[in-house]
């Protein structure tokens, strides 16, 4: 790891020191991103899912410094990240399979979205 960062806990159960953070959020955001991109463009989930996966993947590739990494995300230890991102790409699977992006089966109740 850079500068001899060594860490020894994450101080959260059941959360384990990731030894090779920076390759496994690369992995997942890649993986994520081939995934988003069979979507079809116009779906509001690929949008800005995309959008933040790709901000994401340009800090992993551009810090090298664990902390910094982390301070630069913004999101908690790298270790909450990489969990982060696990249940992304895992959402990403589901939402390819679910296609909320195609019409309704059955038109909603005329007045369903209508707020007194």
């Amino acid at each position: 790891m850079a500068s001899g960062y060594v860490k020894r806990s994450t101080a959260l159960v059941g959360l384990a020191v990731s030894k090779a953070p920076r390759e496994a959020l690369t992995k997942l955001y890649k993986e994520t991103l081939v995934l988003l991109g069979s979507m079809p463009k116009s779906a509001q989930y690929r949008i800005h899912t995309e959008q933040i996966t790709k901000q994401r993947l340009d800090v992993v590739e551009q810090e090298s410094d664990i902390p910094q990494l982390e301070n630069k995300l913004g999101a908690g230890q790298i270790e909450e990240v990489i969990q982060q991102a696990e249940d992304e790409l895992s959402l990403a699977k589901k939402m390819q399979d679910w296609q909320p992006w195609e019409p309704l089966e059955n038109p909603p109740p005329a007045d369903q979205w209508k707020w007194p």
